[in-house]
Order: C-alpha cells, then structure tokens, then sequence
C-alpha cells in the first residue's frame, strides 16, 4: 500500500527531520551570532561598526529578525514532530496500560500463610492484605 508508513518510511522521515533539525539548529546560531544587540546602537551613532555592517545600520534589524523567527518557528515545529515519532513507534501498544500483560491469577486457599494463626483465634475472612484494625470500645 504506497499511503501507509512503514518502519523504513518511518526511520527515513525521522532522518530527514533530524537532519532539517540539525541545519535550522545552525541556521538560528549563526544568525543570532550575526545580529548585534540593543546596546550596539548607541555606539553605531558615534559611527562606531555601522559602516563596516552588510546590510548598514537599520537594515539588518528587519530581515535577520524575521529570518530567526521564521527558523525558530521551524525547529519548533520541527521537535515536535520529532518527538511524536519517537513516541509513537510502529506496532506499539497505544497505551501503557495496554502494554502490560496481566498476571495469572492465584487462588488465596491453596498457598500457605507464613504467619501463625494463634490458638483461639479464627483465621480471617477477609482475603486482602490489609490487616483488621482492632475494635474500640
């Protein structure tokens, strides 16, 4: 069926996003690395780094801050579908209370006790394991 995602569909996709993941990751590094802060502005005034910048004084604020959002909006995106596909494996159980196998039951009458009943006392009807409190009066 060519709709369906296999394990070597489901393996390829999550490298192909781990590898996008690994380039964004870059991408946001260095164009942060390249913008320069609030307090560089009072220096460019002086004519300090100003001249010296690709995109000149104001330019560069609009397109590298639309640039970064948009990268980080990516590799958010991107996480999580990481994420979910490394939750969600092929073939797994959807649930963890689906997961667990129920253990045989076992009859309470056929296993000895270990604790001595004393003498002139009934043993209990209750069958939990949580012990009668003592009445009082």
């Amino acid at each position: 069926m060519p709709g369906r995602l296999t394990k070597k569909r489901i393996i390829m996709l999550y490298n192909i996003l781990l590898i996008v993941q690994l380039i964004v990751s870059l991408g946001i590094i260095a164009l942060v690395l390249m913008q320069h802060g609030k307090g560089a502005d009072a220096g460019a005034a002086f004519g300090g780094g100003a001249s010296g910048s690709v995109f000149g004084s104001k330019g560069s604020g609009n397109f590298m801050s639309r640039t970064t959002a948009i990268l980080a909006t990516i590799f958010f995106v991107n996480s999580l579908l990481l994420a979910w596909i490394v939750a969600h494996p092929e073939g797994a159980a959807p649930s963890v209370i689906e997961s667990v196998i129920p253990a045989p039951a076992v009859e309470s009458n056929s296993v000895p006790s270990d604790v001595p009943v004393p003498a002139g006392t009934a043993a209990p009807v209750d069958k939990s394991d949580v012990p009668v409190a003592p009445k009082q009066e």
